[in-house]
């Protein structure tokens, strides 16, 4: 039975055209050869298991060949390759500088540079991990590397070329290897299966070729890993147990839940990943990776980004027309909060349960009759030429005859909000150059743009328009009653009255405490006879306030008997900060509140620290 080798060993590279993933860096190494422009001094640097030493055996062996080939290879058959081949040859001396980083280890090395080839016309001497020598070793060995014998020449390999002293970069030639991708990977893992009588799945591969990240080296002992412990069947089902990868099909049948809004069944499929042994931390990651790679794959011209096979990327194709992009950017924002929170939070769990839910909520919670979630809403705002809306309330008031008594009016130069109506969501289709329209884009598949009266598009990303079609009053003192149906009311009203209504809701909501507080922040001011607007600090707030709109703004229109009104929110612009309250404050005016609480302090003899 003869010796096993492992593949990373048994199938390394002897000549240029069997390196993998190099082909512009090994085309410019034959060019310098065959042009006989040789530089005593080259820095290989890149990621591990890319074949930087590979590539410097190689080169020492091309150049000292007796007999080239025509296409700039060694022909195997001359001496010096032959005892290169045999590991017998004095004209390539290899160091490792992690273990012989000394000034003593690099004067021994420059005492061996004195020595002239044997066989062949250089001595070639590679220093691997470079970056480890010590200041005063590299310093040592600067002479000698710019000024070697005629007959040496130097290759230094690093995967740190930051770490190496400018000195030593500017004497030498400096090439870059590149990450392999994830086809030439799985090119080279298919021809290595049918060298040695191994069935595997293209699938298969392509999860051995991304779970080694662009390391060939890495990919080989993988692939030695898989198939011994599969008994040379290597199999999709058996790589992803036996690397202890996360399938696709957990992430689709988790997106399939954010399509449907299914909360419960989400946070189960998220259980049975941690059942199954996998870390959170791992599983946030890889759903955020999913999300990109469904991204990329719904436009064309991002295709190329996928690194998998041409099966999974077609699925991933076919899966990233059920949503549309905004989706997209909300889920990845949210997956990478996520990730930036889980490491300081104190329970990891619920960290990644909230992620989850909050992913099902970005669409509509909803169900359409097909299963799928409504599809994301844009928010109504203000035009960006107030003047021109403001000027049509009074031209907007009589009624028209044909009008439908169940739905009223809304007020001139106001956004009402658009009955959504539970259609199946369409797949996204992305544009291609040849689609792409000459006027006006068309609005995306699940997009429907809210016009104001008068055909002005609502644009304003700052400004959003609070307002709410004329709905029965909830719990309005001495409100009148509603207006009889088709019927609107225009009565005439003060700022004074709209001012005393304000701080009538505001004391009929003692238990809101967000939207009083905002309230009391932010009085209305006057800016035509029917529209008003209030300031608020921050998005947050106007998001808030705009839930509570039609609850706020019936209120009001009820109090004042007139259905013209309308309120804008605006975020305040180099305003004052909000007021930040001491502890003593906070105490007086809990007293102020509640007279209790007086007597509590009083009676426990209760003090501020």
């Amino acid at each position: 039975m003869s010796k096993y080798i492992v593949s990373a060993r048994k199938y390394r590279p002897e000549t240029f055209r069997s390196v993998v993933g190099q082909q512009s860096l090994t085309h410019t190494l034959k060019a310098a050869i065959d042009s006989q422009r040789l530089a005593h001094a080259y820095l290989f640097c890149g990621p591990r298991g890319v074949g930087k030493t590979t590539c410097a055996r190689i080169f020492a062996k091309t150049i000292n060949c007796l007999s080239p080939t025509a296409e700039g290879e060694a022909c195997n058959e001359c001496e010096s390759c032959r005892a290169f081949n045999e590991q017998r040859s004095y004209n390539i001396v290899e160091l490792d500088a992690a273990s012989n980083n000394s000034v003593e280890d690099i004067r021994n090395l420059i005492e061996q540079v004195q020595i002239p080839p044997q066989i062949g016309r250089y001595r070639v001497f590679i220093i691997d991990e470079v970056h480890m020598l010590s200041s005063a070793a590299l310093n040592a060995f600067l002479k000698t590397l710019e000024e070697p014998p005629a007959h040496a020449i130097f290759i230094l390999a690093t995967t740190e070329k930051q770490k190496i002293i400018p000195t030593i970069l500017s004497r030498c030639q400096i090439y870059d290897f590149s990450r392999i991708t994830i086809n030439d990977m799985v090119q080279q893992l298919q021809y290595i299966a049918s060298q040695e009588g191994i069935t595997a799945e293209p699938a298969a591969l392509n999860v051995i070729a991304q779970k080694a990240d662009g390391a060939m080296r890495d990919a080989l002992s993988i692939f030695d890993q898989v198939a011994a412990s599969s008994f040379g069947n290597i199999t999709y089902q058996s790589a992803i147990d036996n690397l202890n990868v996360l399938d696709h099909d957990y992430y689709f049948r988790l997106m399939e839940t954010f399509r449907t809004c299914n909360v419960p069944e989400a946070l189960l499929i998220y259980k049975e990943i941690r059942d199954k042994g996998f870390d959170s931390l791992f599983f946030i990651n890889g759903l955020a990776q999913h999300l990109r790679d469904m991204l990329v794959a719904l436009t064309p011209a991002t295709k190329s980004l996928l690194e998998m096979s041409d099966e999974v990327a077609q699925r991933f194709i076919e899966e990233s027309r059920k949503f549309h992009p905004k989706f997209y950017y909300r889920a990845l924002d949210l997956c990478n909060t996520c990730d930036v929170n889980y490491r300081t939070a104190t329970n990891k769990q619920f960290v990644v349960e909230l992620t989850l839910i909050k992913l099902c909520q970005i669409l509509d919670a909803t169900p359409s009759p097909t299963g799928g979630g409504q599809p994301l809403k844009t928010v109504a705002t203000q035009s960006q030429q107030p003047s021109a809306v403001a000027a049509q309330p009074q031209a907007a008031a009589p009624q028209q005859p044909t009008q439908r008594a169940s739905q009223p009016q809304p007020a001139a130069g106001v956004v009402s909000p658009q009955p959504v109506v539970s259609t199946p969501q369409q797949p996204y289709q992305p544009a291609t150059p040849a689609q792409k329209p000459q006027t006006a884009p068309a609005s995306p598949v699940g997009y429907r743009p809210v016009a104001a009266p008068g055909g002005i598009r609502t644009t304003s990303a700052s400004r959003i328009m609070i307002n709410a079609q004329v709905q029965k009053p909830q719990g309005a003192a001495g409100a009148a009653e509603a207006p009889t149906a088709g019927k609107r009311r225009n009565a005439a009203f003060t700022e004074h009255q709209l001012l005393a209504a304000w701080e009538r809701f505001i004391t009929e909501h003692p238990h809101e405490k967000v939207i009083i507080n905002t309230m009391r922040m932010s009085q209305p001011n006057r800016v035509n006879d029917t529209l008003y607007e209030i300031f608020v600090e921050n998005q947050g707030q106007v998001e808030f306030f705009n839930t509570h709109r039609s609850e706020i703004v019936d209120y009001l229109r009820t109090a004042v008997n007139n259905d013209m009104l309308a309120i804008n929110v605006n975020i305040r612009e180099g305003g004052p900060a909000p007021k930040i309250w001491s502890p003593r404050e906070i105490v007086d005016d809990m007293c102020k509140q509640n007279d209790a609480m007086v007597g509590l302090i009083r009676d426990f003899e209760l003090g501020l620290a």
